[in-house]
């Protein structure tokens, strides 16, 4: 598996014009661009709104619309577990 990485919200929606990916693993805690900001411009954009979101956060999940992400971990996340959500999303695209 390739990986693309960045810096923030901004920085990530920039790299997914530039570059298709198969899913996004997305922190809500991003700097400049909240991750669920990240998430309603993905949903909005033509390219983007197909790609699975894997959501990874350390915040509280009770206000988030679930349907809007493929899966949604809580930190502390293995890296068993991130994998295992990864492809179950890629299965499952």
């Amino acid at each position: 598996m390739r990986s693309l990485t960045a810096e923030d919200g901004v920085d990530a929606l920039e790299r997914l014009e530039e570059q298709p990916v198969g899913a996004v693993i997305l922190d809500l805690g991003l700097p400049r661009l909240r991750g669920e900001d990240v998430g309603r411009e993905m949903a909005a954009h033509h390219t983007a709104r197909n790609i699975p979101i894997v959501v990874v956060t350390g915040s509280d999940t009770a206000k988030l619309n679930l349907d809007d992400f493929a899966c949604v971990l809580t930190k502390p996340v293995t890296a068993e577990a991130l994998i295992r959500a990864v492809r179950n999303c890629l299965r499952h695209a």
